[in-house]
This record gives C-alpha cells, sequence and structure tokens, in this order.
C-alpha cells in the first residue's frame, strides 16, 4: 500500500507540472494581441495587390448578386444549391468576370461550405460598384 501511494502523488505531482505549464503557455498566447479577421470591421481589405473580401452566401436564391454590406460581411446571393460546396464554386465562376480575373485568380480562404466566407481575389482588373465607395488599392 505505501509503494503505491508513493506512486500515486509522484504521478500527480506530474501532472500538476505539466498542467501548470499549460496554463503558462496558454496564457502567453492569449495576453498578446490577436487580431479579430484579416479585413478588421470593413468587409473588405487589401493585402498587396491581393484584394480580401468576407462574404455572407445565400445559395439557392433565385439570381446571382452582389448585394449591400452586412457588418463585416458583403451579401452576395448565387442561385445554386447548397451541396458539398456546389454554390461556392458557382460564385467563384460568378464572381470572377466581375473583378475582371479568371476563375484560378479567386481562392476561398475559408467557407468552401458554409455561408460565411473569406476569398482572396489576386490582382482584380474591375471592382463592383459596391467597393468604389472607398479607397482604391495602394
Amino acid at each position: 500500500m505505501g509503494l503505491w501511494r508513493k506512486v500515486s502523488m509522484r504521478t500527480l505531482a506530474v501532472v500538476k507540472q505539466k498542467a501548470c505549464r499549460v496554463h503558462a503557455l496558454y496564457d502567453a498566447r492569449m495576453s498578446s494581441p490577436r487580431p479579430r479577421n484579416a479585413t478588421g470591421d470593413s468587409f473588405f481589405a487589401w493585402d498587396g495587390d491581393t484584394l480580401i473580401v468576407n462574404i455572407l452566401g445565400k445559395p439557392a436564391a433565385s439570381k446571382d448578386a452582389i448585394g449591400k454590406p452586412k457588418g463585416p460581411q458583403l451579401k452576395v446571393s448565387v442561385t445554386a444549391a447548397p451541396q458539398n460546396g456546389k454554390a461556392t464554386d458557382h460564385m467563384v465562376r460568378f464572381l470572377a468576370p466581375l473583378f475582371g480575373v479568371a476563375v484560378a485568380d479567386i481562392t476561398v480562404v475559408f467557407g468552401q461550405e458554409n455561408v460565411n466566407k473569406q476569398l482572396r481575389i489576386r490582382a482584380p482588373k474591375k471592382l463592383p460598384a459596391v467597393f468604389t465607395a472607398t479607397a482604391p488599392p495602394p
């Protein structure tokens, strides 16, 4: 019984020590300021010549259309059904000519199968009207 108790006490000490290290790592990560997202409070931002756009998608809509900004996202409606990312693929094909780029120049950062998405559009040649209210790229 005495030996078992010593082993248990050592195990407990090791577990406590590891827990302290984990908490220290967590505290270090959380104390540094983290950016909310790449676009801040706007629905878009520039990263060099790449346009980053946060999108609130609406699949299975009556028509393909770019809507108005809603907080930090731009509403985009597409007619494709939300099945296995097909609506997102359709959205990218719909947006490419509006920005004057090839489909391959648009990357889905996240949200392939979600209504909340972020797209990176490499070197857009033109901008839809909703983007012209702000300054052009640097």
